[in-house]
């Protein structure tokens, strides 16, 4: 008998749920029929398109189709294994990456922390207009506007380099500078707008914690280090992980507009190399399978991120 009591409680708990899921369902039916055109957008533009991924086992023609395409399993991924121009490419666009991850993360948690100690408002205001502007312009601008001032003949960083006795260099020439230029134009561009999402996070810490800590004589400086940073490592280590999962990306966009043939050997990263033998050489399968190489990759960082990011979290708390 208890055991038919048992499943009888079972049964009516578990309707009880469905009961106030439906209900639930109901009450907000307005805000699901607001998610139909986001979800519609990831069906149509995120998942349809996967199924292209099988160009990666073929030797796909393009008149040919799908259907008409020899099927060779593999042999894409080890012609991508053994091809020494393919490893050239994938040490420049990790070392690319971690130059910026390791260089350019750390900037926009220290635009949020200084701005955060700002009093005057009108001041702030400035500030953070004139750092957020740069985002809204497109590479292609960016990059005329570096060429120009880079440039070996007449270009301002240059002719500061011959008043004091220097050589011109020739920054989008030379394999030496090129990723440093990479790097500095990317901070220059996002590091202001990748700080708001900081400045939220600390808009949300308790303002009562800062009135605590004045009162037991905390200076500001203290207060950064002991209730501002630890308030937004939660943000810190979010971001962290989503940009370990674009970590292979290294800005494709960026280096199209800047690099040149003279530059291949330190700035063609996997997403220009896809473009150039995808779109330049025709070869659609073995690009296919380079970009799905890229794609598991970043999926795997992503997962390895996140399990790093709760062993940090549970440190944090003990």
């Amino acid at each position: 008998m208890s055991i038919r009591a048992t499943e009888l409680k079972q049964r009516v708990g578990t309707a009880k749920v469905s009961k106030n899921r439906w209900k639930l369902f109901v009450t907000n039916l307005d805000l699901y029929v607001l998610l139909i055109p986001g979800l519609l957008f990831l069906l149509l533009f995120k998942y349809t398109p996967m199924y292209g991924i099988i160009i990666a086992f073929m030797d796909f023609n393009i008149f040919d189709g799908f259907t008409g395409s020899k099927w060779v399993g593999l042999a894409q991924f080890e012609k991508l294994i053994h091809s020494e121009e393919f490893m050239q490419v994938f040490i420049n666009t990790l070392l690319i990456s971690l130059y910026k991850l390791v260089l350019l993360f750390p900037v926009p948690i220290i635009i949020a922390l200084l701005l955060n100690e700002v009093r005057k408002s009108w001041f702030k205001r400035t500030i953070q207009t004139i750092i957020f502007l740069p985002h809204f312009l497109s590479w292609v601008i960016i990059s005329g506007l570096f060429i120009t001032i880079l440039s070996p003949s007449g270009g301002l960083v240059n002719n500061v380099i011959q008043f004091f006795g220097g050589t011109p260099i020739s920054f989008f020439l030379d394999n030496h500078y090129f990723r440093s230029v990479l790097v500095f134009t990317a901070g220059w561009k996002e590091s202001g707008w990748n700080a708001i999402i900081f400045i939220a996070a600390i808009a949300g810490i308790e303002q009562e914690q800062y009135e605590a800590a004045s009162i037991d004589g905390a200076g500001r400086i203290r207060q950064m280090m002991h209730i501002t940073l630890p308030g937004i490592v939660p943000t810190i280590i979010l971001i962290l992980v989503l940009r370990l999962g674009y970590l292979l990306e290294a800005g494709t966009e960026q280096i199209l507009t800047m690099y040149n043939s003279v530059v291949y050997q330190s700035g063609d990263v996997i997403g220009t190399y896809v473009y150039r033998i995808g779109l330049g050489q025709q070869d659609y399968s073995f690009s296919t399978a380079v970009g799905l190489f890229n794609s598991v990759i970043g999926f795997l960082l992503i997962v390895l991120g996140n399990e790093l990011s709760k062993k940090v979290v549970k440190r944090s708390i003990w």
